[in-house]
């Protein structure tokens, strides 16, 4: 073939990447193909948008059509050869943290490039190697290379712990100084091991730490040190390096803490750490330890590994650190037929339309990659294994292709969301971090999301796949004294309902043991009428009122959130409580748990009176949090401060303002059009891009009280309102806009539940654990075990 390239004057004008610019150099933008296959990937000069060159897909081919820049880098990357294992053994499923400074990209991987120019040959693209003898080419290629890969990144935080100072060891006093003799950091003062040894930094007590993985032993005389002295802070010996690092364990925090002053406390009791070695593993590497071991033993009561799978719809998620809330509801939502067709079938052709300069920047284009990456079952095979060998749903790979002897599984490496993750996250202050989030709020803030990208662009709107979850609930309030009622229909997509906590004992390592609760049980008591004080807007004075929440129609899938927490110090903590399912996992809901509205022979309460809509939404907040002890001015201020939308977010709302010098004063009562402030143009702009008009945008900010996010949601909860002054603004839901479906009985039987090891689905007879990448036959032990202690029920109507 022919190299010479007539265009490479135009290629010297393009510049390097700027440092703001994100460099898709490892993985096509569209699917999950990526510099390690034999193709490589090709990069956009131009934009740096990565695109694979599969001979289906073209992804590559179709950006040089669609944006006009002829010029990629072809980039492919190859392990180096490794001393340390033989050439059939696999590399190490995950990065170690200790290897994280040492380590480099460069180290383990010899990359090959080479420059293209699709102007020559817009089929595959003309590879034109001495392209790269220009000094302002091979700059520019070097700047494509060196740019720090966002991918690198979120690993590499995804290891990073931030271990902080607290006030304990910030403020530590040293009641016992003096040098401590080399005999007395032998062994523990309380017994005789020798290992797994915590200094006390107040009195220079030496204590045994409690059993840790690994095989470390321990007896917990330092802990038991701390509940009889009551000194905070200790310190690992052997962990302690010369400058100064080690572990250090704060006992009234409970966690692990930094000491930036540790040299000088151990120079109180004669000990120098510049002398000192590091001769034990730290916590963090024992945790790392626990990690990987943890991933290569997911067995079944009877000790034998779970059976790893591979096919369609059979493929695992990377986690990315602290993603596996994402990876849990990501797999839920492809297991429904509703999302694969959506972002499966229908959006196959979306790129051609797309006005997204950038597919990385497309919510649309990246819910098609991940549709595609999950369910088309290409990245679905044993790590290592070549993706040639087809492996059908629910079959494991041959025993000769297993890297190690059975009953040690390989499992995938699973599809990395990272840009993903990265769009759907931006500019949320939880879902743009590596932290560990609510896989209920996550699905909840998709949702949104979703349907935000749905309205903007109306063409995608015909049919939107989050409807399977609209559903409504129905309000009723009766005064008790002039008989009058008030009905309020709400559109949700989640129905949350309290699990009560009845401690039973405790088990032989301490932990509290709660008594089971029935599913049934919980809907009932959400569904029981309540009694509560309320200002009357009829009567005009106080009386009391009888409050009821019905289902006002059945969405085609129920979302059930089992609230199982109670607050320790105003956070709130998750507790293990048992919840037992109906027989055979299938919920019936009847008459009596729908609504009907205003009946004959009702008379409503005024709705335009002042404080008439205050008192009643007030009602959901107070039944969730009473057993907690706050105080009704709190609750009420959460839900005035978050638009009465839902006890959680009136929660956090609480949990962020506990301290605010006004939190207990009396509230200012007022009109809703009284002193509401004008929203900006600003804000009226961003709804407007949205694709609702100034009208609407306007209304929605009015109504509560400015806040963006919460306005969208009323948006799209009002989707009749014109924003016109004389439109209605808070009125009920009308029963002919209630979403789902009002027919009863409505049957639901259980398709996915997501628990603390992930997401357990349905499929044709088997249940599968998906476990971020790991995707396994579940037992039916398991199956029994994880299903009770589930937060997150998915139940399909049938």
């Amino acid at each position: 073939m022919a190299t010479h390239c007539t265009h490479l004057d135009q290629l010297a004008r393009l510049h390097p990447p700027r440092i703001s610019q994100s460099v898709h150099r490892e993985e096509c933008t569209q699917c999950f193909d990526n510099q390690d296959n034999p193709p490589g990937v090709d990069v956009c000069l131009t934009c740096f948008n990565g695109g694979c060159l599969d001979s289906n897909r073209h992804h590559a081919k179709t950006h040089v059509q669609k944006s006009g820049h002829v010029f990629t880098l072809n980039v492919k990357r190859k392990p180096k050869s490794n001393g340390q294992r033989t050439e059939d053994e696999e590399p190490p499923a995950k990065m170690k943290k200790l290897a994280i400074v040492e380590e480099r990209e460069e180290d383990k991987y010899e990359h090959f490039t080479v420059v293209k120019c699709w102007k020559c040959d817009p089929e595959r693209g003309l590879e034109v190697p001495s392209a790269s003898k220009d000094p302002k080419v091979k700059a520019l290629t070097e700047g494509v290379m060196t740019s720090l890969s966002s991918a690198r990144q979120s690993e590499v935080k995804a290891w990073e712990e931030e271990i902080t100072p607290c006030e304990h060891t910030l403020m530590l006093e040293q009641f016992s100084t003096g040098h401590i003799a080399t005999s007395g950091l032998a062994h523990c003062a309380s017994c005789s091991l020798t290992e797994n040894l915590w200094l006390c930094l107040t009195c220079g007590s030496l204590g045994c730490g409690r059993q840790q993985f690994g095989g470390v032993g321990g007896n917990g005389h330092g802990l038991q040190h701390y509940e009889d002295i009551k000194h905070p802070i200790s310190v690992k010996l052997g962990t302690i390096t010369p400058e100064g690092g080690a572990d250090i364990y704060c006992y009234t925090c409970n966690d692990a803490k930094t000491d930036p002053d540790l040299s000088r406390h151990l120079a109180a009791f004669g000990i120098n750490v510049q002398t000192l070695t590091k001769t034990e593993k730290s916590m963090t590497e024992l945790q790392i330890e626990q990690n990987l071991q943890y991933d290569f033993s997911l067995t079944s009561e009877d000790g034998k590994a779970l059976e790893p799978v591979f096919g369609p719809g059979l493929t695992g998620l990377s986690n990315l650190g602290n993603s596996c809330y994402m990876a849990s509801v990501l797999q839920t939502l492809f297991s429904l037929p509703a999302f694969q067709r959506r972002y499966g079938t229908l959006a196959q052709t979306h790129f051609l339309a797309c006005t997204q300069p950038l597919p990385a920047d497309c919510v649309e284009c990246q819910m098609h990659k991940i549709a595609d990456g999950l369910l088309s079952g290409r990245y679905s095979h044993p790590a290592n294994y070549a993706a040639s060998h087809t492996a059908t749903a629910l079959q494991s790979p041959p025993p000769e292709t297993l890297h190690h002897p059975s009953p040690t599984p390989v499992f995938q490496e699973g599809i990395k969301p990272t840009g993903f993750k990265a769009l759907i996250g931006k500019g949320h202050e939880e879902f743009s971090t590596m932290r560990q989030q609510d896989s209920e709020e996550f699905l909840t803030h998709l949702i949104t999301v979703l349907r935000r990208d749905m309205h903007k662009n109306k063409d995608r709107i015909d049919e939107d796949p989050t409807q399977i979850f609209s559903y409504a609930l129905e309000q009723r309030l009766q005064c008790s004294e002039c008989g009058k009622v008030s009905y309020r229909t709400d559109n949700t997509d989640v129905l949350s309902v309290a699990v009560p906590a009845n401690e039973k004992g405790k088990d032989a390592d301490g932990k509290t043991l709660y008594e089971d609760v029935q599913l049934m049980s919980c809907l009932e008591n959400l569904m029981a009428p309540e009694q509560l004080e309320y200002s009357c807007p009829s009567c005009a004075k106080g009386v009391e009122a009888l409050k009821q929440t019905k289902l006002a129609s059945f969405p085609e899938v129920l979302v059930i959130h089992a609230k199982k927490f109670q607050l320790v110090n105003w956070v709130p903590a998750k507790l293990d409580i048992p919840l037992i399912l109906p027989e055979n996992d299938e919920l019936m809901l009847t008459e009596e748990h729908i609504g009907h509205g205003l009946q004959p022979g009702e008379e409503e309460l005024p709705k335009d009176a002042p404080g008439a809509s205050t008192a009643y939404h007030l009602c959901p907040l107070l039944i969730t949090t009473g057993g907690y002890g706050l105080p009704t001015v709190r609750c009420q201020k959460a839900l005035l401060a978050t638009g009465n939308s839902n006890a959680e977010a009136a929660m956090e709302w609480l949990f962020a303002h506990m301290d605010d010098p006004d939190i207990d004063a009396p509230i200012q009562t007022s009109t809703a059009s009284s002193g509401a402030a004008e929203p900006s143009q600003e804000q009226i702009a961003m709804l407007a891009d949205m694709g609702f008009t100034p009208s609407q945008a306007k209304k929605a900010l009015c109504e509560t009280g400015g806040n963006a996010e919460r306005a969208v949601e009323w948006l799209f909860s009002h989707p009749d309102d014109t924003g016109e002054e004389n439109a209605p603004s808070d009125a009920p839901t009308s029963a002919s806009e209630v979403p789902g479906s009002k027919a009863t009985p409505a049957r639901f039987k259980l398709h996915a539940f997501i628990s603390h090891k992930g997401l357990l689905s349905i499929l044709g007879e088997d249940w599968v654990l998906f476990n971020d990448e790991k995707v396994v036959k579940a037992d039916a032990e398991s199956v029994r075990d994880l299903k009770r202690l589930a937060y997150l029920y998915v139940f399909e109507r049938v």
